[in-house]
């Protein structure tokens, strides 16, 4: 027993060291756990994927529970998180995600296996796949109208700015091609119903278009995630010559801020209360029917609240609620006001939580301008139906005037 408090308070004292109060590959606060092999402390999470990997899992411990020999110790001791993570990351490319404790199974595990089994950051020149500047191969793809998941080829370049997809594999014109610099990707298992799923977002004449995909192989997902967050990277930095690595990393692919279902009503706010799923996506909120519809129902635009937006609890008075759920909240913005209920309390604060924080945020020139524009395009389709319309039926010109 005396034995083991002298052990206990050794790895006290070494945890305390900068770097080692964090776990060395998701960051979680306080680990628990410790790796004797590479000299690491880890969260009980992260240790369960080092169990997994044999060439770096056989010396996995926790802090408190096993059984630790002085050398060990000793190991953790002269190594920790900060000095393995200037062997193990010294060369991580700016662009590739690094996964938080919030993250998938699938982003973390790829992570660990890329700095201890992979060892692709521990040299300066190793060309990894996610570096090549182009990408070709098979994703699994759900399909817009049935449902069902089929294999589709995908091809990714950075000389084009592209990403496009076959609906076979030897077909000469793509059925999508999409715009680099407009995609966003993020990880959705839960949703897709697959551990290695994933959501590509991009812009389809001026409304939103999501695809679902997966991979049987968990690095050959992440690697083309990391593939597309360089080739954004690329784009960026030509688009933003004067701009540094740190103000660019936010624009590239992001996590949504949340998602979940909430009751919604129409502009009128007489329409009864309907079931739908919404996803916040910075300043964008969209509404779907289905979580894996491929086009959004509706959005609203979230400014910022000295330009007449807010998020406040609660339902105008007299708003005749017919939905099972009670827990309103108000939406203003300039255009109008959009009325939703949450299922729970914890929800709707959870919500209005996020709304707050986007509106409390000051707007970039660029989200003033897709603002101003987001208008103007609605009108500018428009009017070019109506002449062709009129052009159509032979009606002069000037009667649009």
């Amino acid at each position: 027993m005396p034995g083991n408090e002298r052990v206990s308070r050794l790895l006290k004292e070494i945890i305390q060291k900068p770097g080692n109060d964090a776990c060395a590959d998701c960051g979680a606060p306080d680990p628990s756990w410790g790796s004797c092999s590479l000299g690491v402390f880890i969260c009980v999470q992260c240790s369960g994927i080092h169990r997994n990997i044999p060439a770096i899992g056989m010396k996995v411990k926790s802090l408190s529970l096993s059984r630790w020999e002085d050398q060990e110790v000793k190991f953790m001791a002269e190594n920790g998180n900060e000095l393995m993570k200037q062997k193990y990351e010294a060369f991580v490319p700016v662009y590739y995600y690094k996964p938080t404790h919030k993250d998938c199974q699938v982003l973390r595990e790829q992570w660990i296996r890329a700095k201890y089994e992979r060892k692709e950051f521990t040299g300066e020149g190793k060309k990894q796949t996610y570096e090549e500047g182009t990408r070709d191969g098979m994703l699994m793809k759900r399909g817009r109208d049935n449902g069902q998941f089929l294999n589709r080829r995908f091809v990714l370049s950075e000389r084009e700015g592209t990403m496009k997809y076959f609906t076979k594999y030897d077909a000469k014109e793509p059925k999508a091609v999409i715009k680099v610099d407009s995609i966003n990707a993020a990880f959705q298992p839960e949703k897709i119903g697959n551990p290695n799923g994933l959501q590509i977002t991009y812009l389809k004449d001026y409304n939103t278009r999501n695809i679902f995909l997966y991979h049987d192989n968990g690095k050959e997902i992440v690697d083309w995630f990391n593939s597309i967050r360089a080739i954004q990277l690329h784009y960026l930095k030509v688009a933003f010559p004067g701009a540094n690595d740190a103000e660019l990393m936010p624009k590239l692919t992001r996590n949504f801020l949340k998602e979940g279902y909430m009751e919604k009503t129409g502009p009128r706010h007489t329409e009864g209360f309907k079931k739908r799923w919404f996803t916040l996506d910075h300043r964008r909120l969209m509404y779907y029917k289905d979580p894996l519809d491929a086009f959004a129902k509706g959005e609203a635009f979230l400014g910022h609240q000295d330009h007449g937006y807010r998020a406040s609890p609660g339902l105008p008075a007299g708003t005749h609620c017919n939905g099972a759920w009670q827990h309103g909240i108000t939406i203003v913005t300039p255009e109008r006001s959009f009325l939703f209920t949450c299922e729970t309390e914890v929800e709707q604060q959870d919500w209005l939580k996020h709304f707050n924080d986007v509106i409390s945020i000051q707007m970039s020139p660029q989200e003033y301008s897709s603002k101003r524009l987001q208008p103007l395009i609605i009108k500018g389709l428009y009017l070019l139906t109506c002449m062709c319309v009129y052009k159509h039926n032979n009606v002069p010109s000037g009667v649009l005037q």
